[in-house]
């Protein structure tokens, strides 16, 4: 094999998975915000949900643009943003905040997190026609990370409420255009 044909290689191998460094990334920055939440550093942890959400952004225009969209990238996508804008987020929130109304902040924190799950599991398996069905994850996490930021003037029982819509808001059936 010629040495050009060997950087060529090596070069489509480097863009095949940039992409896919791009999730992880996110789902990287997910878990670390979750770390961050267990050590008490709650606003580091918020800005990490806002850097996975840049990364999100970028993983799928990158894929596009390349024509490197794959299944394996699209369930990893998946479970990268259910840590990062799901369970990142909603421990956010509880930790912080919700842990003072006992079971139904555990309840209503666990609610969020599975109708996350179930926003990702529905989009997985339609075809993507150019809207979204319900409120995409990452929107909702990011939502709460900006509420997060913002606790100290909005009243501790409102975010039962905001974890209560933003969950319902992910489950709808309206259609949200992708921008």
């Amino acid at each position: 094999m010629s040495f050009t044909k060997s950087v060529d290689t090596k070069k489509r191998l480097i863009l095949n998975q940039s992409a896919n460094v791009l999730t992880m990334l996110n789902l990287g920055s997910g878990s670390m915000a979750l770390i961050l939440i267990m050590k008490g550093h709650a606003s580091l942890a918020a800005g990490l949900i806002f850097l996975a959400a840049v990364c999100d952004m970028y993983d799928g225009k990158v894929a596009r643009n390349l024509n490197i969209s794959s299944d394996f990238g699209k369930q990893l996508d998946s479970l990268a943003d259910l840590i990062s804008f799901g369970v990142a987020p909603a421990l956010l929130i509880y930790q912080s905040i919700l842990f003072q109304y006992s079971i139904a902040g555990i309840l209503l924190t666990v609610m969020y997190i599975l109708c996350g799950a179930i926003r990702l599991a529905r989009f997985n398996v339609t075809t993507f026609t150019g809207n979204f069905q319900g409120l995409p994850i990452p929107a909702a996490g990011c939502l709460l990370a900006l509420f997060f930021l913002m606790r100290f003037y909005i009243p501790s029982v409102f975010f039962m409420f905001i974890l209560l819509g933003l969950s319902v808001l992910m489950i709808g059936t309206f259609k949200v255009k992708k921008i």
